[in-house]
């Protein structure tokens, strides 16, 4: 499978940080380079080394659809914005796929894989093939590299998720359940709660609406329970 080598333009640095951590676990996407100001992506993108850009529409000095239009080389494009109301003139640019913001991994995903035209594989090329086995997560002022297998469990608090690993230690991120526990899937973690991701590796018992990961109990909600049931008794 080929790798598209892809930028991001977005006047959020939020936003940056979120899109490159979604670009990271797409196999089929190498990320280059993130800008703040559109202009400062002209350089790069004429010399044709981009295959697609993420760009938001409404930032300062000029737009991402006015940028888009002084392109000579185009990469696919897929354009991220708070504005719905662009997105029939996004689509009159050619722009492959248009995404509302906050934006999910899931529908990150279904863009990407527009791109690639392996949309009707979008299920298995998502949760199959994980591009690498950890995270960087924030400890302080340090970014810190937390492996997927020496994560017990997260629970999700609003819009943060705290990860716990198994040294004790815990990381918190803002970040939505759901993309989290799709990043998380392929490396044996199971739902068992709306709030709770475990990892099948360290649990050690389950009884009533109960798993157990050594000392830690992690409650069961009610629509996960014959799910986690099949899954450990397989």
């Amino acid at each position: 499978m080929s790798v598209l080598r892809c930028i991001i333009i977005d006047d959020e640095p939020i936003a940056i940080e979120y899109l490159k951590e979604y670009v990271k676990q797409m196999p089929q996407l190498e990320f280059v380079a993130s800008f703040n100001r559109a202009a400062d992506a002209f350089d790069i993108l004429n010399s044709g080394d981009v295959d697609l850009m993420f760009i938001d529409i409404q930032m300062p000095e000029i737009t991402g659809l006015d940028f888009i239009r002084t392109l000579i080389k185009r990469p696919a494009i897929v354009v991220t914005t708070a504005y719905s109301e662009y997105a029939i003139e996004g689509f009159d640019l050619n722009v492959t796929d248009y995404l509302l913001k906050p934006i999910s991994f899931e529908r990150f995903a279904q863009a990407v894989l527009k791109v690639t035209g392996t949309a009707a594989d979008s299920a298995a090329n998502i949760s199959t093939a994980p591009k690498k086995d950890y995270m960087f997560l924030k400890r302080g002022y340090k970014s810190v590299k937390v492996k997927y297998s020496d994560i017990s469990h997260v629970e999700g608090m609003k819009e943060y998720v705290i990860f716990y690993t198994i040294d004790g230690d815990k990381y918190i991120k803002n970040e939505r359940m759901k993309n989290i526990e799709l990043m998380l899937k392929p490396y044996n973690f199971i739902r068992v709660h709306k709030s709770y991701l475990v990892s099948l590796s360290y649990v050690t018992s389950f009884f009533g609406n109960i798993v157990e990961l050594g000392d830690v109990q992690i409650p069961v909600g009610r629509v996960y329970k014959d799910e986690i049931k099949r899954v450990i008794e397989d």
